[in-house]
């Protein structure tokens, strides 16, 4: 529903509610969006930003209709006029991390029809395989084969995940864990960083970009919590060695926004936001809260798998990854730009699901097939 609100009324807004601050000036839209014209603005002031529950807002009276949804959309469109909107770019690890532990083996022509759909649905990077051995993880047996087949596509890229010279590609990978190395990759944290410093080094002689990955950041299935020392030291190693980007990966799931902040405030001092990322697994529920956590500390860049699948067979009880789908959709709230369709990419999820004969793990998806059901009375996936 589109609502007006003139300044006045917004003026009331701000000295009704708590939390408000001070910051550059920001154009007030005083009219409904057009599809030629977008958002009309007729009046600005100094010092509308704001960081207030969105859900007390509603409670504020403004003399007209208004809902929680709506007015989060509506303060999202504020900004300055010479601002574009903020981008966060989504790695999409669906296919290779959200299928390496399924027990059922995928064809290698879903695989590819699953890239296909992902790129339809606008994502950028979608990481393809993974060159590890087929003895501990047959899923990714046809690595090979899948990377000859791949329909590439301009703008596109499609990393692949390798932990040392013999399965060498684009990726490296490391651990914040000397536990989790040993059962992840059979060598200790010291050997797996000059493992990847041997890849990072023939790659970079090949002009290939490299990017580095940090597991168990916050917490190991063998060690229990990790210092944020620890983490910060793997990264910055790999930061050092050459590694255009980091992702920090929570392999199983313990985070909260908490011990986020404090291992990525500990890992900014020494790598740049920019040359960060965010993988969040989400066995307690707490993946959206830490990406969102992750984004207002300034990371542009989001691990999520289609359908939230995944899982590590080397991390006892880690449940599926960060959905895609409900990333997008949270992302897209606070007025971000990802550059996703969302229902292309939720069909992208029912066509995976339905192969897998499971349901999606994505919130999102599932509230919109409920939705689906009470018309037709029938869904998908």
């Amino acid at each position: 529903m589109a609502f007006r609100i003139t300044p006045r009324q917004f003026r009331s807004v701000i000295t009704s509610a708590a939390n408000f601050h001070i910051s550059p000036p920001f154009q007030i839209c005083t009219k409904a969006p057009s599809k030629s014209r977008g958002w009309s603005t007729t009046k600005s002031f100094h010092g509308l930003s704001f960081k207030h529950d969105i859900a007390q807002l509603s409670q504020v009276k403004l003399g007209l209709p208004i809902v929680p949804t709506g007015f989060s959309r509506y303060l999202s469109t504020m900004k300055t006029p010479s601002t574009a909107r903020r981008v966060v770019r989504i790695v999409e690890v669906g296919v290779r991390d959200g299928l390496q532990n399924e027990k059922q083996i995928v064809p290698t022509e879903i695989k590819l029809e699953l890239i296909d759909r992902l790129a339809d649905a606008g994502l950028k990077t979608i990481e393809a395989t993974s060159f590890v051995s087929p003895k501990w993880i047959p899923q990714m047996a046809d690595q090979t084969e899948l990377m000859q087949k791949l329909t590439r596509r301009p703008g596109l890229h499609y990393p692949v995940l390798v932990p040392n010279m013999k399965g060498f590609e684009e990726s490296v990978f490391s651990a914040a864990s000397e536990s989790f190395s040993k059962k992840n990759t059979n060598c200790s944290i010291e050997e797996s960083l000059r493992r990847c410093e041997e890849v990072v080094k023939a790659a970079r002689a090949a002009n290939i970009r490299v990017r580095g990955y940090v597991s168990c950041v916050v917490g190991c299935p063998y060690e229990g919590k990790i210092a944020p020392e620890a983490t910060s030291k793997v990264a910055k190693a790999l930061y050092d060695m050459g590694c255009y980007e980091i992702s920090l990966g929570d392999t199983i799931g313990v985070g909260t926004p908490g011990s986020v902040r404090k291992m990525l405030e500990d890992v900014m001092k020494t790598v740049p936001s920019e040359a960060l990322a965010v993988h969040f697994h989400d066995t307690y529920g707490q993946a959206l809260a830490n990406v969102m956590m992750a984004v207002e500390m300034g990371i542009n860049v989001v691990d999520s798998s289609v359908a939230g699948l995944g899982g590590c067979p080397y991390a006892p009880g880690a449940s599926g990854n960060a959905a895609t789908e409900d990333v997008v959709y949270m992302l897209h709230g606070l007025g971000l730009d990802t550059g996703v369709e969302l229902s292309k990419l939720i069909s992208a999820g029912e066509f995976i699901c339905k192969f897998l004969q499971r349901p999606t793990a994505s919130k999102v998806a599932q509230a919109l097939q409920r939705r689906r059901k009470t018309v037709d009375g029938s869904i998908s996936c």
